[in-house]
């Protein structure tokens, strides 16, 4: 794609491509002139999208769960093509992803096979290239290591480290902080701070990305326009949130002037002669008004407040905690505990990414874990970090009938998941063509309708909007079974009761 400018026109319903090799400004590295691009001929997701980026530029790109933000790092690197517009690259640009997710294809391959496979041609110094990218982003890992086995935090790091060996000139960060400790989130906001080339990043950390970019990309899913804004994100974020409260008040206005002038209307149009007139011309006013209201955007929308009902009757010992299994120093090790989890118990786990606290999490929601008792009856919920719960060729629909068992019904279904923002339209799409964000809010729905005795959260905030985290964390505060949760976000974990810690770190120092 380095030096193309890919220009699309639809013509009776024929398109034609041409390659323009020259930008307007030599200063813009990355233009997009009026793109169009829909999902499968029904679902528009741009509609004359335009914006550009300038050299040395570091951008949020925002919107809603499923607007298309990962469609338009798609379109950028060539993945897809627009259906109609021009999407200009300066020549000779490199591009790099780091996406949200390892591939599945990828996992049993070795950190070097991964690293190999960043680059269409051999690359013959790859070994020390490896082990000075790996410094970089601060993941001790052999390159002989499957990828399977590393934590999701030290997957997120090895995303990361993909993109920047290729030394793009355009960096396009999918969720980079997903599954990040503490310290891996600082090492790479420093690293983004010192950052010297181009880079647009997706997340939906409000304090990471106001630490350092200088302007926001917004994707507007009702217009599927980009807006395009400049200063710090938190700025930005404030000066969206007042425009739709303008548009809210306004809106709140019209509708009253509305109501009251249809009664009129229908007053004097019981009445004879000019009344009538009168009548209707105050109808046309009507019509008027109603082109002024302000469509309320989807993105702008809230998830509604939930309870995630407990399993009935529950009573006594939940869960019994003898040991857990941590690595230590590239093993594992036995670490005896002793924890008890009743109704309304909530144990936050803690420690650095691969210490084995997502191997914990996963062996007791699978029934496999030893030194941990599950008290027979107790239905499970759990919200894995990569949704592999989730089968993707199933539809989002059958996903929730699943979770609600034989004795759900459609309605209670339908009303659930609308709660979360899954229309009619995205429950009929199969879970593998929604986005990140659209897994998350549905694994919520199921869990709601599953109404687990315990509850097994972990990083429940990954690919979530920040706008829901309030929402969510008011539900885990107020479950009223036994709850076990690993997050990385304090600001989160701040808002939700913990009767328990059990720290990683901590009993590998004892």
């Amino acid at each position: 794609m380095g030096g193309e400018t890919i220009h699309v026109q639809k013509t009776s319903g024929v398109l034609f491509l041409c390659l323009l090799l020259d930008m307007a400004d030599n200063n813009i590295i990355l233009r997009f002139n009026k793109v169009f691009f829909e999902f499968g001929h029904t679902k528009p997701i741009l509609n004359e999208a335009d914006f550009s980026l300038r050299r040395g530029m570091k951008v949020a790109l925002m919107g809603q769960n499923g607007a298309g933000k990962s469609t338009i790092f798609n379109l950028i690197t060539g993945v897809k093509t627009p259906d109609e517009g021009a999407i200009s690259i300066e020549d000779g640009m490199s591009i790099a992803i780091a996406k949200q997710v390892i591939p599945v294809d990828k996992m049993d391959g070795t950190v070097k096979e991964f690293f190999e496979g960043c680059f269409i041609k051999k690359v013959y110094d790859i070994d020390p290239r490896i082990e000075k990218i790996l410094e970089v982003v601060h993941l001790v890992v052999a390159p002989e290591r499957v990828v399977r086995t590393l934590s999701g935090g030290q997957q997120a790091r090895l995303l990361l480290a993909s993109a920047l060996i290729q030394e793009p000139d355009l960096l396009l960060l999918d969720e980079p902080t997903n599954n990040l400790d503490k310290e891996g989130l600082a090492h790479l906001t420093q690293f983004l701070v010192d950052y010297k080339k181009t880079c647009i990043v997706i997340s939906h950390d409000a304090d990471f990305l106001n630490a350092f970019t200088s302007g926001v990309l917004y994707l507007d899913v009702f217009t599927h326009k980009v807006e395009q804004y400049a200063g710090n994100y938190l700025n930005v974020v404030a000066e969206i949130t007042a425009r739709i409260e303008r548009e809210r008040r306004k809106n709140m206005r019209l509708i009253k002037e509305i109501e009251h002038r249809k009664e009129q209307a229908g007053f004097f149009g019981q009445k004879g002669g000019h009344m009538r007139d009168v009548a209707r011309k105050m109808r046309e006013k009507i019509d008027e008004l109603e082109e002024d209201k302000v469509e309320m955007r989807e993105e702008d929308k809230m998830i509604r407040r939930f309870v995630i009902p407990p399993q009935e009757n529950l009573s006594g010992k939940i869960v019994t905690i003898s040991s857990v299994p941590i690595m230590e120093k590239g093993k594992l090790s036995k670490k005896k505990v002793a924890l008890i989890l009743k109704p309304k118990n909530h144990l936050l786990v803690t420690g650095p990414n691969g210490i084995g606290k997502t191997t914990v999490l996963h062996s007791i929601a699978t029934g496999i874990a030893t030194g941990v008792v599950v008290e027979e009856g107790i239905r499970i919920g759990y919200y894995q970090q990569d949704f592999s719960t989730l089968d993707p060729e199933r539809t989002a629909y059958h996903s929730l009938e699943v979770a609600i068992g034989n004795e759900g019904r459609e309605e209670t279904i339908r009303s659930v998941a609308s709660g979360f923002l899954l229309g009619a339209n995205v429950l009929k799409s199969l879970v593998g063509n929604l986005s990140e964000g659209q897994k998350g809010l549905l694994v919520f729905a199921g869990l709601v309708l599953q109404r687990p005795g315990l509850l097994i959260l972990d990083e429940p905030t990954n690919h979530i909007n920040f706008r829901h985290l309030p929402v969510i964390a008011e539900a885990l505060n107020k479950y009223d079974g036994a709850m076990i949760l690993v997050s990385h976000i304090p600001e989160f974990v701040k808002q939700i009761r913990i009767d328990e810690t059990l720290d990683f770190e901590a009993l590998i120092k004892k």
